[in-house]
């Protein structure tokens, strides 16, 4: 196996970037969900996992390291995360009061519909969620949902036949013919070394499956250019429901990893299953 892909996302539920290299530690990778919006009104966090009110982040889009982060609006323009009045731009084009945060507050949480009460009605409706504490799996102050890092496999990408932007993982690893779909769920508890090939494993990056990645509504939602898509929810629905611990059985695609050993990824990287 081999590491695809590496992205981030530096302001969480906005798209991110393709970077060629990730650095990572028990916090996650640098620069990855570091910047946030939190609704004024309710203190919770802004995430797209709320369509109804929060869609429109995914037609915004994040990149840059850390400290120089630039934000795409949706009609192309560009502005500074750290420029003056950000707070009053995003809260106008959006609808709702918000503030860029740099640091997630102690507790801090999100609202999450149940995604087949959003594919059921529609992304407009007036449906139930749940308020979830966030980051309960990492250390540190960064907006990630739960584990320092995001992996996902082209075996499942390509079974549920979506685009992997969809599931916003940090880490996108090719595997090789005839790999199982959704085997990331055998990988909690287990080891990956990453490294370059030829190189001793004790030299790479060590990470351990933490949890199935369950999915909520943002993979069936529009990306940017890309168009609404109710099967990269509704074929996991199907196929891959899982009783993850603490949280129940939901559709799952992908695993959450904790860092044991950091360093940096690369593209190219070699995966090994331990």
């Amino acid at each position: 196996m081999l590491v695809a892909t590496l992205r981030r996302y530096p302001v969480k539920s906005m798209l991110g970037e393709t970077v060629p290299s990730l650095a990572v530690d028990a916090q996650g990778a640098e620069g990855d969900r570091r910047l946030a919006l939190v609704d004024v009104g309710t203190g919770r966090v802004a995430t797209a996992k709320h369509p109804r009110l929060w869609r429109g982040l995914l037609q915004f889009a994040a990149h840059g390291d850390p400290g120089r982060v630039r934000i795409e609006l949706p009609d192309g323009a560009s502005v500074a995360a750290d420029e003056r009045g950000i707070d009053e731009l995003l809260s106008e084009l959006l609808g709702r009061p918000v503030h860029l945060a740099t640091e997630r507050a102690a507790g801090a949480s999100v609202e999450r519909p149940a995604p087949e009460d959003v594919l059921e009605h529609g992304v407009e409706a007036e449906v139930d969620y749940a308020t979830l504490e966030i980051a309960q799996g990492t250390t540190g102050t960064s907006f990630v949902d739960y584990a320092p890092l995001h992996l996902i496999t082209t075996a499942t990408l390509e079974r549920i036949g979506a685009e992997a932007v969809r599931y916003r993982p940090n880490l996108v690893v090719t595997t090789p013919p005839g790999f199982p779909a959704y085997a990331e769920n055998d990988w909690v508890g287990r080891e990956l070394s990453i490294g370059r090939p030829g190189h001793a494993a004790a030299d790479g990056v060590r990470l351990r499956g933490a949890l199935p990645t369950p999915r909520c509504a943002v993979p069936t939602l529009e990306h940017g250019p890309l168009p609404r898509a109710p099967h990269a929810v509704r074929t996991p629905m199907a196929e891959n429901r899982v009783d993850v611990p603490g949280f129940g059985v939901l559709p799952c695609a992908g695993v959450y990893l904790d860092v044991l050993a950091a360093g940096t990824i690369h593209t190219g990287d070699q995966v090994t299953l331990n």
